[in-house]
């Protein structure tokens, strides 16, 4: 599997996915499509989803909007299943410290995670 990098602008995210296993996605997200612009992003989770190996996700976001939300819990959805199947799926999930926000947004997709390791990370500054 090639390495996807996606550049993150003023209203997309920077996306990362390695051969790995390792996906990171952070900055802002409000696409003005949505659907089109992680639709790559999808794809190339799907090869990944066709490998052995553990998945790894970061996820830095510091602002989404009710779209976004909506590819995430569909990313999420995504990742459960697969820690169901026995595939080992962590996920990192940073928020600054004073953003109670994006925190709650954390503890919130973690409540519907049984399968997945799930770390709400502060970070400070």
């Amino acid at each position: 599997m090639e390495a996807m990098f996606v550049e993150g602008t003023e209203s997309t995210p920077e996306i990362r996915v390695e051969a790995s296993g390792t996906i990171s996605i952070s900055g802002e997200s409000f696409p003005e499509n949505v659907t089109a612009f992680y639709q790559p992003f999808f794809d190339k989770l799907a090869e990944l989803e066709a490998a052995e190996t553990p998945l790894h996700v970061d996820f830095r976001l510091i602002y989404f909007n009710s779209s976004s939300v909506k590819v995430l819990f569909n990313l999420f959805d995504r990742l459960e299943s697969l820690g169901a199947n026995g595939r080992q799926v962590t996920v990192n999930w940073h928020y600054q410290e004073d953003d109670d926000t994006i925190m709650e947004f954390g503890e919130e997709f973690s409540e519907e995670l049984e399968h997945v390791t799930f770390q709400l990370l502060e970070t400070k500054g």
